[in-house]
């Protein structure tokens, strides 16, 4: 249980950022800024055993993760120096903050940690709804199986359903990745 731990952070900090971005709550864009370097540390931690089951070097591994959740924050870093959060204004500054992380979320998860493609791909999903409130209609399609009544009205309940699913689907590749290092530990 210990295990799955920093996937309910990451999931329960994503559901609860989404929702108060949804309310258009005023300075949220730093508190994305603040859940990036949680991101990045759990994307870290959790997926130091795919390097010891691949049979990569942990030094190589640590230098990748470094050098891409680095290069993120040094880009954020950047636009916000520049004004760029202050310009685009609260919520924007938060879509375009959190489309950038899904995109980084993506990268690591196909080199590094397939459990972030999962997480990278809820982020990109949660992005698209703030970034397009009026064209909820995919929320129909994903609310069907769900029996959620109206499901376009209800985006945030839409988006705990889809990280619930998520969740599972991202705590299957960590334990899977668990017992491949226990077998090759005990072999």
């Amino acid at each position: 249980m210990l295990a799955l731990f920093p996937l309910i952070i990451l999931y329960a900090g994503t559901v609860a950022l989404f929702a108060l971005t949804r309310e258009n709550a005023s300075g949220i864009a730093v508190y994305w800024g603040y859940f990036v370097p949680v991101i990045g540390l759990i994307s870290l931690v959790t997926a130091w055993g795919n390097a010891y089951v691949r049979g990569d070097s942990r030094l190589f591994y640590l230098a990748k993760q470094i050098i891409i959740w680095g290069a993120l924050a040094w880009v954020l870093t950047i636009l916000h120096k520049m004004g760029v959060d202050s310009a685009l204004g609260g919520q924007k500054a938060a879509v375009t903050l959190i489309m950038m992380t899904a995109l980084v979320a993506l990268l690591v998860g196909l080199y590094l940690d397939t459990k972030m493609v999962v997480y990278g791909a809820f982020l990109g999903f949660c992005g698209y709804l703030l970034a397009d409130p009026g064209h909820s209609a995919i929320l129909v399609k994903i609310g069907e199986p769900f029996k959620v009544v109206d499901p376009a009205n209800k985006p945030v309940t839409m988006v705990i359903a889809v990280a619930i699913v998520a969740f599972l689907v991202a705590a299957f590749f960590l334990l899977s990745t668990r017992g491949s290092a226990a077998s090759k530990r005990s072999s």
